[in-house]
């Protein structure tokens, strides 16, 4: 992770990671067929070919990889007076805070 100081805050650069696969019709290698991840700048422009045949390849759309944040979810909750049940066996659950 890159940082860059603006002001007295520190804000990060995510590198996304991006998926491409082979234009449907082309002929790629098996790398671009089954499809390949692609780690990039934000402001980089999408891939055009392939990096290992040359082949026309598009960007496919995917989900982001966010953790959850449950942290702050669960302290906020005990803080409040609230209890967390974790499910041990069918219809058991045991108190976590």
């Amino acid at each position: 992770m890159r940082f860059t100081r603006l002001g007295d805050t520190r804000v990060a650069h995510e590198m996304p990671l991006r998926e491409y696969s082979c234009v449907p019709g082309a002929a790629g290698c098996a790398y671009c067929r089954q499809g390949f991840e692609q780690l990039e700048a934000p402001v980089a422009a999408p891939l055009s070919a392939c990096p290992r045949c040359g082949a026309p390849v598009e960007r496919r759309l995917s989900a982001p990889a966010v953790p959850p944040s449950r942290g702050a979810l669960s302290d906020r909750a005990q803080r409040a007076g609230f209890h967390q049940l974790k499910r041990v066996d069918r219809g058991t659950y045991e108190k976590q805070f």
